[in-house]
């Protein structure tokens, strides 16, 4: 028998990748008629460089992804998805898509898009995608793009 998702986590930072990884979720739930968590992450390493640290750029960046997830949720009612809400979260971006967001909104399918990074910034800083995949405890889906596949193996 196939699952059916209840609760479906997509995880998106405006690349192309998540931009396609969100258009598989918002389908997966309009056919398991689920509920969709639409989930930003603020790394908050990248504010470790700012000598002085600015709140008015951690403000600025807020204010941006907010405008962003509000324009995936209307995307999403728009698909049909009834039952949508989205959060920005600070921190890891691996620990808080694999572990800590699934596990306060009973997650059972998260999905994600496949890497942007290079085989050298995968081998430094590793993939949030692949930490993802292997440390979840419920099912993942990662998402490709096929021209983005193409482009890489050009």
């Amino acid at each position: 028998m196939l699952s059916q998702y209840k609760n479906i986590q997509v995880s998106v930072d405006g690349s192309k990748e998540a931009d396609l990884a969100f258009s598989k979720a918002v389908a997966i739930a309009k056919r398991n008629n689920a509920t969709l968590e639409i989930l930003h992450v603020i790394d908050t390493r990248s504010f470790q460089n700012v000598s002085s640290f600015d709140s008015a750029m951690v403000e600025q960046v807020s204010k941006d992804a907010e405008k962003r997830m509000k324009d995936y949720q209307a995307r999403a009612a728009k698909a049909g998805v009834t039952d949508s809400h989205y959060s920005i979260e600070f921190g890891s971006p691996k620990t808080i898509i694999a572990r800590d967001f699934p596990e306060k909104h009973n997650i059972d399918l998260i999905v994600v898009g496949a890497t942007g990074l290079n085989a050298v910034e995968r081998l430094l800083i590793g993939s949030v995608t692949e930490y993802v995949t292997r440390t979840s405890k419920c099912d993942v889906l990662v998402c490709r793009a096929e021209e983005i596949a193409d482009a890489l193996e050009k």
